[in-house]
């Protein structure tokens, strides 16, 4: 019997081989020769023979016999090769089948059972039954009937060639022509997946699809499809179809389009941008965001969109962003508008151009570590955030006031300590199209260095090693205008341009050995253009300005000097009255005491200012003083002798504790974080000479909050005028036996409150807490293990030791299913109190006036219902104007495959917003509902 099996078995490998069915443990089989073939062997073997004999006809015999050879193998080769191709089959064929393999030699058909596998080329094709035709090279593939409880067909067909995958309920495929016929065919391409019920493939890799489906949802049963009724797929470049409709929940709907197109591709490609249409009442209907898009390499692309109305208005856009690896990166936006409302003719009619310009350029470090360029452009006129119906729907950009703008190179000298930098900066105020710009402003700095230190140094460092000097200058050219006056501005009568330099010398001593000293000494030199004398018409009663253009430099100087120390204290509280829990108290003061002079820079002998004498039309004479250098970039020197000094003094107070958990350790807590007050006393000032007392206050008390308050108290107290006015007087709140006049102070609160905050409020323990004690009470892993692997990993380790409720529901402590709702809420709160000086409020008798409050009230959360559904909302309180401050409020829902959301916009700029749309990004703009308010129909809320 073993032999009978054994000799079956060796027939069926060599009729297998035979027929070209190659597996990769088959060895290739010898060729039999033909009775030709044999006899030309016969007379080589006997003509070399002959050969070997006679030596003087070896060399042409030889090359007789190798052109016979070589004509012979030739012809066995292309026999070899007319056999192979005959058979149809071009390379091995690797096959196997967990279950049996049949081979019918008379049909020559292979049947593999079992989890089969067949991988040919870069064809591989897994299914629970295959059928190979060895004679014409085809496959055939299909399912099976499932015996299990959950039945069905299982081992259905999946089919893999190179990058594309299709998974069908049956398959047929040839091997030499590499054409397939496919049903129910499933593939995905990119972020779509398409479904067939028949299905063609060429032998170019196109598959020509029959009532197809197309869509985005990942489900095996999906929330929505295109139907397509005819398709031509190009795996990873396009799908073509022909006409086809929308099918969501398994409704058609009737929206159908005759044809369409989805492009695959990975690469960077050009094409159209689909445009948005809707009615705007005061411009008419509308297309907006059309245009094209070009795809200009893997560095920079470039988007063109444009929009027109029924009404006569239009406007277009240019986008592009750019990116060199290592070197730069960056992008570019304008825009331009042209607004018509109303009707021509008509008193309402207007027309209006507006534009804007955003660009904004980094350099990334590693391209020059020395030379660094950055750019950030944000610049549009003033009508255009009105113009625009985007800046509708963002509050932000319709309430921006201010844009600002800046353009700045710098490289250094690291060397010498030398850095140079230019500067371009443009402030726009939207609200009365003022513009403040300066360009350009070069910068140049040397670091601090030390000009009298010795490069050999011996012994200890010399006191005036100590004396440090830096510089830096500056070079700017400045205007300040009206938007439309901008480009039609002089150079030399409107801008405002000079040059200044500082040079401060500083040093830092030590005296007595406690005692910190730092002296230091400022010199500052202006260079202007220009000077304007002024002088008094008396003719047509007005001040007469000219002009005088030279070298005019203006410099001042100012010295200083600080003292500083610090006094440390401590006290030990009695044993028997507090115990042992307290080890010491610590008290650290630190005083600082300064000094600053300055001479007067507006006496005659500097000139930086002057008089003329004005006589009005009564005759009354008077001297008027001014500065010729008076709105210069740099400005001008004030005027006054100053010699101040300056007291301040900090206090900080700690307390160490005993730990109660290790009898040797110990853990400090902070009282008071500091307790400081400043004041001065300027010696040049006639009258007044004390400034107001400022108090701060910095107390930890929680780990994670620090309250802070600054408090002023006023230094001289009030009194009244001869009309029995209150103003602030010569005489100190101090010679009236009172501290001082509380003036105000300022202080915010914000908080964050979560379900886990709450419950810990109430005390109730939470998830995480029962995660830390779990931890807690677990040996975990082993020491030296955590320290090679991660945190994620040992979390893994104790999981592990801690299986969970095996699928069974969560439930509460008291065994109701547990409700989560996701949600935070976070509040902020300012107040601020102040003296309100309302003469009608003074009070005559405490001789004060009352106090009053500035409040500010912000709120914010967000709230998830469920599983996609989200709630956020901002708003607050103006307690000044008692009413609610601007409002916003969006929901959000995850379809999952779709995506709704809808905000609103509430006072002073209204409005509402509803879009629907597909989550993919290939069919975002073509499945896709918006709803949004307009300038016309914009809701008004009462």
């Amino acid at each position: 019997m073993r032999r009978k099996s054994l000799i079956a078995l060796l027939l069926f490998a060599v009729i297998f081989v035979t027929a070209g069915v190659y597996t990769p443990f088959v060895q290739r089989k010898k060729t039999s020769k033909t009775a030709a073939e044999r006899q030309a062997d016969s007379i080589r073997r006997d003509s070399l023979a002959r050969i070997a004999n006679d030596t003087t006809r070896m060399d042409s015999l030889q090359r007789a016999i190798y052109r016979h050879n070589k004509q012979v193998d030739d012809s066995i080769r292309l026999d070899s090769i007319n056999r192979q191709k005959k058979n149809g089959i071009d390379a091995p064929v690797v096959y196997s089948g967990n279950d049996s393999l049949v081979y019918n030699a008379d049909t020559k058909m292979a049947y593999l059972y079992g989890t089969a596998k067949v991988k040919y080329e870069n064809m591989d094709l897994a299914s629970e039954r295959i059928r190979i035709s060895t004679d014409s090279s085809v496959v055939h593939a299909t399912g099976a009937p499932d015996s299990t409880e959950k039945g069905g067909i299982k081992g259905k067909p999946v089919f893999n060639m190179g990058s594309d995958k299709y998974s069908s309920d049956t398959m047929a495929f040839n091997f030499k022509s590499k054409k397939g016929l496919i049903k129910e065919v499933h593939t995905q391409q990119q972020e779509g997946f398409l479904f067939g019920q028949k299905a063609k493939r060429d032998a170019n890799g196109d598959i020509y699809l029959q009532h197809g489906r197309y869509t985005t949802c990942d489900k095996d049963c999906p929330d929505f499809y295109i139907a397509l009724s005819r398709a031509k797929v190009r795996p990873g470049k396009d799908v073509t179809f022909g006409p086809a409709y929308l099918v969501v929940a398994d409704v058609p709907l009737p929206l159908a389009i005759p044809y369409g197109f989805f492009p695959f591709t990975k690469k960077f490609s050009s094409g159209f941008i689909m445009p948005t249409y809707g009615d705007e009442s005061e411009r008419g209907f509308y297309l907006r965001d059309m245009g094209y898009y070009f795809a200009l390499g893997d560095k920079w692309d470039l988007k063109l969109l444009g929009e027109i109305y029924t009404k006569g208005s239009w406007g277009f856009s240019a986008a592009t962003n750019y990116r060199k690896r290592y070197r730069y990166n960056g992008s570019f936006y304008f825009s331009y508008q042209n607004t018509k409302t109303g009707d021509k003719g008509l008193p309402d009619y207007s027309s209006q151009t507006s534009f804007k310009l955003q660009w904004s350029h980094r350099q990334d470090p590693k391209a020059n570590p020395f030379s660094d360029l950055s750019g950030s452009v944000n610049f549009a006129s003033t009508s255009y955030e009105r113009n625009n119906m985007n800046s509708l729907y963002n509050p932000q950009a319709l309430t921006q006031s201010t844009r600002t703008s800046s353009v700045s190179w710098s490289t250094r000298f690291s060397s010498i300590g030398l850095t140079l930098s230019a500067t371009g900066n443009l402030s726009q105020n939207m609200r009365d199209s003022s513009i403040a710009l300066t360009l350009p402003d070069l910068n140049i700095s040397i670091a601090r260095f030390n000009p009298f230190k010795r490069k050999h140094a011996a012994g200890k460092e010399r006191w005036y090693e100590k004396i440090a000097v830096s510089y830096t200058g500056q070079l700017s050219n400045s205007i300040n205008t009206k938007e439309d006056r901008l480009l039609r501005s002089n150079l030399v009568k409107d801008w405002r341009n000079g040059m200044m330099h500082n040079i401060p010398v500083s040093g830092s001593f030590t005296l007595f050995n406690y005692l910190s000293l730092n002296p230091s000494l400022s010199f500052t030199d202006r260079m202007y253009t220009n000077k304007i004398n002024r002088s008094w018409d008396i003719a047509q009663q007005t001040e007469r300005r000219d002009t005088t253009y030279g070298f005019h430099n203006v410099y001042d100087w100012r010295m200083s000097v600080s003292a500083n120390t610090k006094l440390y204290g401590f006290w030990t509280p009695s044993r028997k009255l507090f115990g042992d829990k307290i080890v010491a108290i610590r008290h650290v003061i630190t005083p600082q005491v300064s000094f600053s002079y300055a001479p007067d820079f507006g006496s005659a002998r500097y000139g930086y200012y002057a008089t003329y004498q004005k006589t009005d039309a009564a005759g009354n004479v008077s001297l008027v003083e001014y500065s010729p250098f008076e709105g210069s970039l740099f400005g001008v020197p004030g005027r006054g002798k100053t010699g101040s000094v300056s007291f301040d003094i900090g206090n900080n107070l700690e307390m160490k504790l005993r730990s109660d958990k290790d009898s040797t350790g110990f853990k400090k807590i902070s009282l008071i974080d500091e307790l400081g007050a400043s004041m001065s006393y300027n010696m040049a000032a006639e009258s007044r000479p004390w400034s107001d007392l400022s108090m701060r206050l910095r107390l930890k008390w929680w780990k994670n909050y620090t309250f802070s308050m600054n408090a002023v108290f006023a230094t001289y107290a009030y009194e009244l005028d001869k009309d029995g006015n209150p103003y602030v007087g010569t005489h100190t709140e101090w010679g009236r036996g009172r501290f001082g006049r509380f003036q105000g102070m300022s202080q915010n609160i914000s908080f964050t409150l979560t379900p886990e905050k709450l419950a810990k409020l109430f005390g109730k323990k939470t998830k995480e807490d029962d995660d830390k004690k779990r931890n807690k009470n677990d040996e975990g892993p082993d020491t030296n293990i955590e320290s090679n692997i991660d945190d994620d990993m040992i979390e893994g380790q104790r999981g592990a030791s801690n299986p969970n409720n095996g699928g069974k529901t969560e439930t509460d402590e008291d065994g109701y299913m547990k409700f989560s709702m996701p949600w935070s809420l976070t509040f902020g709160y300012g107040v601020t109190m102040s003296e309100n000086t309302d003469r009608s409020k003074f009070n005559y008798k405490t001789m004060r006036y009352p106090y009053k409050f500035t409040q500010t009230l912000n709120m914010s959360g967000n709230i998830r219902l469920s599983e996609g559904w989200n709630i956020s909302f901002s708003s607050g309180y103006d307690f000044e104007n008692k009413k609610i401050s601007m409002t916003t409020a969006s929901l959000q829902r995850d379809l999952h495959c779709f995506s709704m959301s809808c905000s609103v916009v509430l006072a002073p700029y209204t409005s509402y917003n509803f879009t629907f749309r597909c989550n993919a990004s290939t069919l975002t703009d073509a499945l896709k509902y918006d709803k949004r308010s307009g300038y016309g129909n914009a809701v008004q809320w009462y």
